[in-house]
């Protein structure tokens, strides 16, 4: 290596400590000191991930991120803000929130807007239908009315396979997904299209659980992740470190097990989502991988 290469070489290293020691004294962790208060995302209908319960919301990410922040931020007070499908992602990128702990999918475009904490739940997307219905497959909603949420990745899946089958669709797009329940429950939708434990968290909580019925083969597999704003390493790589060594203790094992597998609040119906091989895998091998990876395996 010449004089010249080892001078750039050299300068490009103290560039790069610089820029992380910026980004460490101005990301989200120096802000949430500063400020003595960090904001959290939270979802209003994504049972069991995050969702209402009376004046506060609860779940499975919320409790990891409650936990999680506590650790991280000791002192510093945690706020709840609930966000939706369609504003979660400028909400987070405009600083009115810090952290999103919903149910948000980890996509290769999400990627180009924010950033994503290692992979935490792994979901199936399928159909919540009547059980009186006798649907029992995709094929079997030619010509009916599917609802799901505006905002998620569910709006392209179903255009797809409309594309792919000639379905005839009628395709109605809620604003949350306690929306598009209800469009279930009344009558107005034949089926709602989204991931397995929201239908799943959805009809325990329904007022008569037994109605309904999850149906269909995967129509995608998709990671779920907290959600972070881009370009914070610092935060990233705390937040990261927080949850692989939960997971290395089996504390989260545990943790899906109590919103999993448990009776939860408010009816104290238990969801019966048990850990998936492929997020043992994740568990296992902590990772930020995009829905598309899963999408490639054979």
């Amino acid at each position: 290596m010449n004089r010249r290469s080892l001078l750039l070489g050299t300068a490009l290293a103290l560039t790069l400590v610089a820029a992380s020691a910026q980004d460490a004294a101005t990301g989200t962790l120096a802000k949430a000191k500063a400020a003595g208060t960090i904001t959290m995302g939270v979802r209003e209908a994504s049972p069991p991930l995050s969702y209402s319960l009376g004046n506060t919301y609860v779940g499975y990410h919320v409790e990891l991120c409650e936990q999680m922040l506590s650790k991280l931020l000791p002192g510093v007070s945690i706020r709840q803000m609930v966000v939706t499908s369609q504003n979660r992602v400028p909400l987070l990128q405009n600083g009115t929130i810090d952290i999103e702990c919903g149910s948000t999918t980890n996509n290769a475009a999400r990627q180009q807007q924010v950033a994503f904490a290692s992979t935490t739940y792994i979901t199936e997307a399928r159909f919540a239908v009547r059980a009186a219905s006798g649907i029992a497959s995709a094929d079997q909603l030619k010509g009916k009315t599917v609802v799901t949420t505006t905002g998620t990745t569910l709006v392209q899946r179903l255009r797809k396979l409309e594309q792919d089958r000639g379905l005839g669709l009628t395709i109605v797009l809620a604003k949350d997904h306690a929306e598009s329940f209800l469009l279930l429950e009344s009558g107005r939708a034949d089926a709602f299209a989204m991931d397995d434990n929201t239908l799943a968290g959805n009809i325990a909580n329904a007022r008569n659980p037994a109605d309904f019925k999850i149906v269909g083969k995967p129509l995608g597999i998709e990671p779920i992740s907290i959600m972070l704003r881009k370009d914070d390493p610092a935060f990233k790589h705390a937040v990261d470190g927080y949850i692989a060594s939960a997971m290395a203790s089996g504390a989260l094992e545990k943790l899906y097990a109590k919103w999993f597998m448990s009776p939860i609040p408010p009816r104290n119906a238990v969801i019966n989502i048990p850990l998936s091989e492929s997020l043992k895998a994740a568990f296992l091998s902590p990772n930020d991988r995009p829905a598309e990876a899963y999408e490639e395996r054979p």
